[in-house]
């Protein structure tokens, strides 16, 4: 896989940064309000990598087990484990899922957990017999585009959502099978561990997320067990919160979180 890192001249900590589903990892340096720059500037050193099927990863096109790209993201933080200073997860829509399943199996070596629009909820709205028919679609038929991304709906912004539609480097089709069932089986799965998550915990999601359900990250905050989380619901937010209206408020928070919880020495 594809890996990358932006240091910190005289960093206080670190970001592991994990994208969303068709994109790479890049798009946090030009779009989302230059996060990655934000955060270098903030004294964060930032590592990230394009998941497999993404940019410039191998792997056909988004088609992904949300079960191998837990594996990845498992074996991102061991290699991380010797850098020195606070260690934090970030990840953003399905890196979201991806970077809440990694730290509910094992949250040793990391500080604390931001998700941005996290896919935490998924299917809720599905008939139970899509729900038992998607792991047979994945299996018979993994890269057969299925459902179909609202790109619309990701920011408020028309010039991001063409910027986002027009970037040769994002994948455009519909979801494959096998990515969005193994991302049903995960996301459900997953409800019985939060109750033991203790990590400090910073959740964004836009109240007008037509992507992924912010009901989803309201329960999450609910069920975890850490005394220091924070759900910051964005009102008439969309799905890209960092190419919203509201980038600037956004990026604040996400510094100001960071910075609290790794003080300079």
């Amino acid at each position: 896989m594809a890996g990358f890192v932006w240091n910190a001249p005289n960093p206080r900590g670190a970001v592991l940064l994990s994208h969303g589903v068709g994109e790479y990892s890049g798009r946090y340096v030009e779009r989302y309000h230059a996060l990655i720059p934000t955060l270098v500037s903030a004294g964060f050193t930032v590592y990230a990598y394009d998941q497999r099927g993404h940019g410039q990863s191998a792997g056909r096109r988004a088609v992904v087990d949300m079960r191998v790209l837990v594996e990845d993201h498992l074996l991102a933080r061991e290699a991380l484990r010797t850098q020195s200073g606070p260690l934090f997860a970030f990840g953003h829509s399905m890196g979201g899922l991806v970077t809440a399943a990694s730290v509910a199996r094992d949250p040793r070596g990391l500080t604390g957990v931001i998700l941005s629009s996290p896919l935490l909820l998924v299917g809720e709205d599905e008939s139970p017999l899509m729900k038992k028919v998607a792991p047979l679609l994945a299996r018979v038929a993994p890269a057969l585009p299925v459902t179909a991304l609202d790109t619309g709906g990701l920011s408020r912004l028309a010039d991001e959502v063409s910027a986002y539609q027009a970037d040769p480097g994002v994948y455009q089709g519909r979801v494959p099978a096998l990515t969005g069932a193994s991302m049903l089986t995960l996301s459900t799965r997953l409800w019985a561990l939060y109750d033991r998550w203790t990590l400090p915990t910073l959740v964004i999601h836009g109240s007008a997320d037509r992507i992924t359900d912010p009901r989803g990250s309201q329960r999450f905050v609910d069920a975890i067990a850490s005394t220091d989380k924070t759900f910051a619901r964005l009102e008439g937010g969309h799905h890209e919160l960092l190419n919203d209206e509201c980038r600037a408020e956004v990026r604040d928070r996400i510094v100001e979180w960071l910075q609290a919880r790794s003080p300079q020495a």
